[in-house]
């Protein structure tokens, strides 16, 4: 499954800011995975902090392999020293332990979640142990498909923007101006700014690389 967007999306990015617009022609139609389980889209990304795509990539598929479907169930079975052997940190085991134990009881309603604003289901999944704003953020944007979530601190949306508008470096007020500019269709911007980070646009360099 791909993050959702089409036209309507794109050609209004497009009346808003022309430099967008320029590259959003340039790089096409982005299929962005998603995950629409909230529990597993959560462990994933808490796998994924500080470490490498490909090392997330590689421990996520150990524990497909593991647990099978990834469950709070599941995650109870194996336990702390399973999960550290299949490649993550005790520290990171924890997390993902506590989170699957408020979950089986109760303390954490995944459901309700969807019913939140993204301003609320921040607030609710930076209180288990090892989310910040920034992991709350890419699960709105790559598990619930929230359509204006742009993340200040994430360091590719950041590039993306330097690299997009040739910026040395974007300050808050630089970033708020953008996202005001994208609403209500940050997500698909954020989706481009990525893209561009990542090298989408070859002749689009880095201004803060030439300090």
């Amino acid at each position: 499954m791909f993050f959702q967007y089409g036209d309507c999306e794109t050609t209004y990015l497009t009346s808003k800011d022309k430099r967008l617009g320029w590259a959003i022609q340039q790089i096409g139609h982005i299929n962005r995975e998603v995950d629409s389980d909230l529990f597993s889209a959560i462990v994933h990304h808490i796998i994924g902090q500080q470490i490498s795509t490909a090392a997330q990539a590689t421990i996520w598929s150990r524990l497909l392999t593991a647990a099978g479907t990834v469950t709070e169930d599941s995650l109870t079975s194996l336990g702390r020293d399973r999960l550290q052997q299949i490649g993550m940190t005790y520290k990171k085991a924890d997390y993902m332990l506590d989170f699957a134990k408020q979950v089986k009881s109760g303390t954490l309603n995944l459901e309700q979640l969807w019913r939140l604003s993204d301003e609320e289901v921040i607030l609710e999944l930076t209180k288990l142990k090892g989310v910040g704003v920034w992991t709350a953020e890419i699960i709105l944007t790559f598990c619930m498909q929230r359509p204006n979530v742009v993340s200040f601190g994430d360091l590719a949306i950041q590039r993306g923007m330097r690299m997009l508008y040739r910026h040395r470096q974007i300050d808050r007020t630089k970033f708020e101006r953008y996202q005001k500019r994208y609403a209500p269709y940050g997500t698909v911007a954020g989706l481009y700014l990525w893209a561009i980070a990542g090298g989408a646009i070859p002749e689009l360099t880095d201004p803060a690389g030439k300090r």
